[in-house]
């Protein structure tokens, strides 16, 4: 994978008849796709920037009108493909701050120095962020206070309180 892009959507329907496509959003809020542009589209493993010209919410998805594109015919060679963006297209975050993407891959060791595993991915609860682990057996772990200690972006390591055997 392309470490400067970042997927942030997945385009996966037709909307109208006028080249609009509906977009599943990664974002957090959904419309938050539309602040970024533009777009890049894989085809045949080579990115290709694309502009969108118009967005908005529709019900619970993202409607976009992708520049150059009329007719629900062109917008066909879109659906089912993967939406990314430059991250540095991203906003800077405060210091202590992290955007979930960066922290794949870090080493997770508890208290006792032992060696969780890594992150795989996050999760979305509701009540709060949750950090799964995989090392000889998963581990999730809620991304907050007191189970978080620390977060050394030097050595990619992130120090909980968090039992090896729970």
């Amino acid at each position: 994978m392309n470490d400067k892009k970042l997927l942030v959507g997945k385009i996966n329907g037709f909307f109208g008849l006028q080249g609009w496509v509906k977009v599943f959003s990664y974002t957090s809020p959904r419309s938050n796709i539309l602040n970024y542009s533009p777009w890049s589209i894989k085809f045949e493993d080579i990115f290709q920037e694309i502009d969108v010209i118009k967005g908005r919410e529709q019900s619970k998805t993202i409607v976009a009108h992708i520049k150059g594109i009329d007719n629900r015919e062109d917008s066909q060679k879109f659906i089912g493909k993967d939406v990314y963006i430059d991250k540095d297209q991203l906003p800077e975050l405060k210091e202590g701050k992290y955007y979930w993407h960066e922290l794949i891959g870090f080493k997770v060791i508890n208290n006792n120095q032992e060696n969780l595993g890594v992150v795989d991915y996050f999760v979305e609860t509701g009540a709060n962020d949750v950090l799964v682990v995989r090392g000889k057996k998963e581990h999730w772990i809620p991304y907050i206070e007191p189970f978080l200690i620390s977060i050394d972006t030097q050595n990619k390591e992130i120090l909980v309180d968090w039992d090896k055997d729970f």
